[in-house]
């Protein structure tokens, strides 16, 4: 089995200690690929540092919705000159949280902007995190890809099925993350039922969101193993053929990646 872990935080804590460790467990799981995600500028130069010394790990640039506040002046410009890097191969994670709200709301739709902006003068898809802010996030997103030359992800998807089915239509990828296996997520465990099979990857977002059986555990890269088992369960498909296609998808939307 080959599958890609299309979204992990192997900088944070809980990680970071233990890194080739974590990335040796993950390897023996299947996992043949790692996408190293930034939420902070001063994260940058960690995170691509990764992506120089391991040769199945790749970085993004961005900053988190969270820290829209802490970087007031950061534009398109910064990003796209730190994504020339060839180990770069996404903008993000950037976009909307409105349940925190732990930045201004404005600060975080003007710098999500930037990101977009950033994307389309790259090249590169957007990695887009949403939560409580579907409104802002459809509408933002669908005048960019009217604008054209943006594409991405919606990560760690939890929002409704409208969301889901609007992300779809414009031409984006919808990540699942171990949320997907709890027992309170229905709604979300109906929607991967349904989800197009070349618009979909799977992620871990570690060290959070552990998946079952590992509730209570630092999440790692190999547990996306778990999370897409689940998932092909859910669909009536093989681990074997959810695993092939999630990374057939995978380098289909992170381009810059393929051999």
């Amino acid at each position: 089995m080959r599958l890609i872990d299309s979204h992990c935080h192997l900088n944070y804590e809980g990680l970071a200690e233990r890194q080739s460790e974590v990335l040796a467990s993950a390897r023996e799981r299947g996992v043949s690929g790692f996408l190293n995600i930034s939420t902070r500028q001063r994260e940058w130069g960690d995170v691509i540092a990764v992506a120089e010394r391991e040769p199945d790990v790749w970085a993004s640039v961005g900053i988190h919705p969270h820290e829209a506040d802490a970087h007031p002046d950061l534009g398109a410009a910064e990003l796209v000159g730190a994504a020339k890097h060839p180990r770069v191969i996404a903008i993000g994670e950037c976009g909307l949280d409105y349940y925190y709200d732990k930045s201004d709301r404005q600060a975080q739709r003007e710098r999500f902007q930037a990101h977009i902006d950033a994307a389309r003068e790259a090249g590169l898809p957007l990695v887009i995190h949403t939560r409580e802010a579907e409104a802002d996030t459809a509408e933002i997103l669908e005048a960019a890809v009217k604008k054209g030359g943006v594409t991405g992800v919606l990560h760690c998807f939890t929002g409704s099925a409208e969301l889901a089915r609007k992300g779809l239509d414009l031409g984006f990828y919808v990540s699942l993350s171990g949320i997907v296996t709890f027992k309170n997520a229905a709604d979300l465990q109906d929607t991967a039922k349904w989800l197009p099979a070349d618009q979909m990857l799977v992620e871990t977002d570690a060290p959070f969101l552990a998946p079952v059986p590992h509730r209570g555990k630092k999440c790692e890269p190999a547990f996306v193993a778990d999370t897409a088992a689940f998932v092909a369960g859910l669909r009536g498909e093989e681990p074997e053929e959810l695993a092939q296609r999630t990374t057939a998808n995978f380098f289909n939307l992170f381009g810059k990646a393929r051999p």
